[in-house]
């Protein structure tokens, strides 16, 4: 009988908290904003440099390549042919990591000054929390289109 006084006292203390918990947050009112990241990332002007950037990049690798397979072919024996293409191999490996490592240290810069954008705007304009779009079912005022034309 005693443990279940005790465990119905719990119970009914945690109900307290609860209620007390739930009435408070009631009272705080808090205004939300919602931001279409995708949409914001595919209008900014330093994501589409970096695509054009990387695309230049590749086409550079390409012709390379072409140099290197020209320069391959040129080699009278076989064994020079081996020994040629496990160099450019090598090279192409420090060349396709350099353009790789080139682009992530790029993008993690643009997601940076994205979410400092968000996180200005939203301070600016007094919303204390801001969700990504795609996460909200309903509600949040959607400040994507203000957020796209700060970060341009």
């Amino acid at each position: 009988m005693k443990k279940q006084n005790a465990l119905l006292l719990a119970v009914a203390m945690f109900a307290i908290g609860f209620g007390v918990n739930s009435a408070a947050m009631s009272n705080v009112s808090q205004k939300i904003a919602v931001v279409d990241v995708n949409q914001v990332v595919l209008k900014s002007g330093q994501v589409q440099a970096l695509k054009k950037e990387q695309a230049t990049k590749t086409a550079e690798l390409q012709k390379w390549l072409q140099g290197v397979k020209a320069d391959i072919e040129k080699q009278q024996t076989l064994e020079g042919k081996e020994k040629l293409a496990k160099k450019y191999d090598a090279e192409f490996v420090k060349k396709k990591e350099a353009i790789a490592k080139n682009y992530q240290t790029k993008l993690q810069a643009i997601d940076k000054s994205i979410t400092a954008t968000i996180q200005n705007t939203a301070k600016t304009q007094g919303y204390d929390i801001v969700l990504a779009k795609s996460l909200v079912l309903y509600g949040g005022e959607d400040i994507t289109a203000a957020i796209a034309k700060a970060v341009k």
